[in-house]
């Protein structure tokens, strides 16, 4: 009877462990977080690859700022508010996955998903999805990451690819700012 019992709670551990509900993070739980970033934040720019570069050297201080909207159903991040960069993130819940959709100034709107095994509470990684006006030739954002670190600092992460290579991209290095 003692094996018995203790053989069905190696089995009923092994289920758990190897479950995907298990697995990495919780869509809802992760979005959560991200309505907690609501506010205004500010920090540098970090190109990654010679275009990213050059853009980076011309910006000494980024913009980013979070709204939850829509009865607590969106987030969106404005980057760069009421500049020619401007771009828009929205956060939002498809089921259980948290989608990513970048409204980018080049035109095209890349869509990226939370991917929940691969992220930790405390950094969440967006995979490509698909998107419109784009072919996979063109340059888009492709994936982004975001880092929230124990200081109450942010590290966001965007990946940009061409011909289906990541060819570059931008790192902001945010913190919270006093409302304007």
């Amino acid at each position: 009877m003692r094996r018995t019992v203790f053989a069905a709670a190696i089995v009923a551990a092994i289920v758990a462990i190897a479950s995907p509900a298990m697995a990495g993070v919780e869509a809802q739980k992760v979005f959560e977080q991200i309505k907690g970033l609501e506010g205004l934040w500010k920090g540098t720019p970090e190109g990654q690859g010679e275009e990213a570069q050059a853009e980076a050297a011309t910006i000494a201080t980024v913009t980013h700022r979070f709204e939850v909207s829509a009865g607590g159903t969106i987030v969106m991040e404005t980057m760069q508010p009421d500049t020619q960069h401007e771009m828009i993130n929205m956060y939002y819940l498809d089921g259980e996955d948290l989608v990513l959709t970048h409204y980018c100034s080049g035109g095209n709107q890349p869509r990226m998903r939370l991917n929940r095994e691969t992220s930790t509470v405390a950094e969440l990684v967006f995979d490509f999805d698909g998107g419109t006006n784009l072919e996979m030739a063109d340059h888009h954002i492709h994936s982004a990451n975001i880092e929230l670190r124990e200081d109450g600092g942010m590290i966001s992460r965007w990946h940009a690819a061409a011909d289906g290579e990541i060819v570059g991209g931008m790192t902001f290095h945010l913190n919270r700012a006093a409302a304007e």
